[in-house]
C-alpha cells in the first residue's frame, strides 16, 4: 500500500527509516530525498545514502539533483569512469549547473590533476550564486599543490562569508604558519577578533602565534581571553600551561594542566607536561609518578618512556634507563635522538660495542651534530679500533671542517697509533685552525698522557718560529 508522506507527521528521516523496516512505501518530495541523503552522507552512513538515492530516483527519475548525489557517492567510492558517464548525461540536460563542474573537479582531484580541478572550480564559480563551498574546495586544491598563498586567500573568502566557519579559519592560520608569516597571522586574527571578540577559537590561535614568536606575555593574555570566552576550552588551558612553563611559573602551569584533566578524561600529554613541571621544580618523586601515569594512560607515547629514561639516567640508574629507552625505540625506531640517548647509556655502562652500533644508527638516521661524531669516535677508540675512530672523525670533519675538537682528537688518535708523520700533519692542521692556541687545553684534557710530550713541544716551537 502506498502512502503519501504528509499522512505521517514524522520528519522525513524518521519516515524513511520506518519505511525501510516495513513493507509500506511512502512518497517524498525530491527535496526531502535530498535532505535525507545529505543527512546520511554527513554522518558517514553511505549505504543508507545509497538506499535513499535508489528509492528517490525510483520516485523522481528526472531529478538532476538526486542524480548528482549519485555521482557524489560514485566519486567517493572511486567509481570515476561511471561518475563521468553520468555527468556527461547530466551536462546535456543542464549545462549551467555548477554542481556538475564541482563533481568533475572532484574526479580530477582524485586523479591528482589539481590544475584541472581548479579550472573546473573556477567555471563553477562563474555559474554559482553561493560560492562558499567552492572557495573551500579551491583552497584544498591549492593546498594539494603547495600554493599556500592562494589557498590562504580562498579560505579567507570562506571566513568572510561565514565567521563561524572555524575549519576555514584554522586553514587560514595553517597557511600563514607554513609561509612563516606569523606577523600576518597575528594581524589577521586581531582583525577577525574585532568583529568576533568572544571567539575562543581565534583567541586560541592568536595565542599560538604569539607563542611561536616567543611573545609569551601576549600569548598568555590571548589564552586568558580564550578561557574567558569559553571556560571549558581544554586547548586554551593546555597552551596556557606551556606558556607558563616558558615563563618559569611551573606551579601555575601544573594548575592549568590539572584543569584540563578535571574538565575531560585525563590525557597522557597532560600527565607528561605535569611531570616535566615537577622535574623542573626538582620534585623527582612527583615527576616520576606523573611520567608513569603518562605511559599507563598511553603505552604508545614514546615521549613518556623517554621522560622516564631521562629521570633514571640523571640518577645514574643506567640499567633502568636502558630498559626504558628500548621501550621508546620499540615505538619509534627511526628517531635519531632516541638512538643517541641509547648510545650515551651504553657508554655509561661501558658497553662500547652497543654504543658503536647505536651511534651508527644516529648518523644513518640523519643526526650529524658535532658531539655525535666526537662521542662515536670515543666509543670506537675505547673499544680498541682507533683506525675506525679516525675514519669517523674524518666523516665528521666534512660537516665541521674548522672545528678544533675534531682536529685535536685526530692528533691524539694518530699519536695513540704511534703514527708520528700523520700526527705531525694533524697537529699543524689543528694549530692553523687554533691560531692563538686557545684550545690546546682541550687536547690536554682529552689526552693527558701527551700533555708534557717533548715531541709536541718541539712542533709547537717550530710552528711559532715559522709563523
Amino acid at each position: 500500500m502506498a502512502l503519501e508522506s504528509n499522512e505521517r507527521p514524522d520528519q522525513p528521516i524518521t519516515k524513511f527509516e520506518s519505511m525501510l523496516k516495513t513493507d509500506d512505501v511512502y512518497f517524498f518530495d525530491a527535496e526531502d530525498f535530498e535532505d535525507i541523503i545529505h543527512h546520511y552522507l554527513n554522518n558517514g552512513k553511505v549505504s543508507l545514502a545509497k538506499k535513499g538515492i535508489k528509492i528517490g530516483l525510483q520516485q523522481h527519475p528526472g531529478s538532476i539533483e538526486l542524480r548528482l548525489l549519485k555521482v557524489e557517492v560514485m566519486v567517493f567510492e572511486n567509481d570515476l569512469s561511471g561518475a563521468e558517464l553520468l555527468l556527461n548525461e547530466l551536462q546535456l540536460l543542464d549545462a549551467h549547473n555548477e554542481e556538475i563542474y564541482i563533481q568533475r573537479a572532484n574526479i580530477y582531484s582524485k586523479k591528482d590533476n589539481h590544475e584541472g580541478a581548479i579550472e573546473l572550480l573556477q567555471k563553477a564559480l562563474n555559474l554559482s550564486t553561493n560560492s562558499f563551498d567552492i572557495y573551500s574546495l579551491l583552497g584544498m586544491e591549492y593546498l594539494f599543490m603547495d600554493d599556500f598563498k592562494l589557498a590562504k586567500e580562498s579560505f579567507m573568502r570562506c571566513v568572510d562569508f561565514d565567521d563561524q566557519d572555524y575549519s576555514s579559519l584554522y586553514n587560514v592560520v595553517y597557511c600563514f604558519e607554513f609561509l612563516e608569516d606569523y606577523d600576518g597571522a597575528i594581524l589577521y586574527l586581531n582583525e577577525y577578533l574585532e568583529r568576533n571578540p568572544y571567539c575562543e577559537v581565534a583567541w586560541h590561535q592568536l595565542g599560538k602565534q604569539y607563542y611561536l614568536k616567543e611573545m609569551y606575555v601576549e600569548a598568555l593574555a590571548a589564552f586568558d581571553f580564550a578561557i574567558i570566552s569559553d571556560d571549558s576550552f581544554i586547548g586554551a588551558y593546555f597552551e596556557k600551561g606551556k606558556v607558563l612553563e616558558k615563563l618559569g611559573k611551573y606551579e601555575e602551569a601544573i594548575e592549568n594542566y590539572e584543569t584540563t584533566i578535571s574538565i575531560e578524561d585525563p590525557t597522557s600529554h597532560a600527565f607528561l607536561r605535569i611531570g616535566k613541571c615537577y622535574e623542573k621544580l626538582k620534585n623527582s618523586e612527583m615527576a616520576r609518578y606523573y611520567f608513569y601515569q603518562t605511559v599507563h594512560e598511553d603505552p604508545l607515547l614514546d615521549k613518556g618512556w623517554l621522560a622516564i629514561t631521562n629521570l633514571h639516567f640523571g640518577k645514574k640508574n643506567f640499567d633502568k634507563a636502558l630498559h626504558y629507552i628500548n621501550k621508546a625505540l620499540n615505538i619509534d625506531g627511526e628517531n635519531p635522538l632516541y638512538w643517541k640517548k641509547c648510545a650515551n647509556i651504553h657508554m655509561a655502562l661501558n658497553n662500547y660495542d652497543q654504543a658503536d652500533f647505536s651511534f651508527k644508527q644516529v648518523v644513518e638516521l640523519g643526526n650529524y651534530e658535532l658531539d655525535t661524531w666526537l662521542q662515536w669516535a670515543d666509543a670506537v677508540h675505547i673499544n680498541g679500533d682507533t683506525v675506525g675512530a679516525l675514519q669517523i672523525l674524518a666523516q665528521g670533519r666534512e660537516f665541521y671542517p674548522k672545528n678544533h675538537k675534531i682536529a685535536y682528537k685526530t692528533v691524539g688518535y694518530h699519536m695513540h697509533l704511534n703514527d708520528d708523520i700523520n700526527a705531525r700533519i694533524a697537529l699543524l692542521d689543528a694549530l692553523r685552525l687554533d691560531k692563538k692556541h686557545k684550545h690546546l687545553s682541550f687536547f690536554n684534557s682529552q689526552f693527558p698522557e701527551y700533555r708534557d710530550s717533548e715531541w709536541i713541544k718541539a712542533i709547537l716551537a717550530d710552528y711559532k718560529k715559522a709563523s
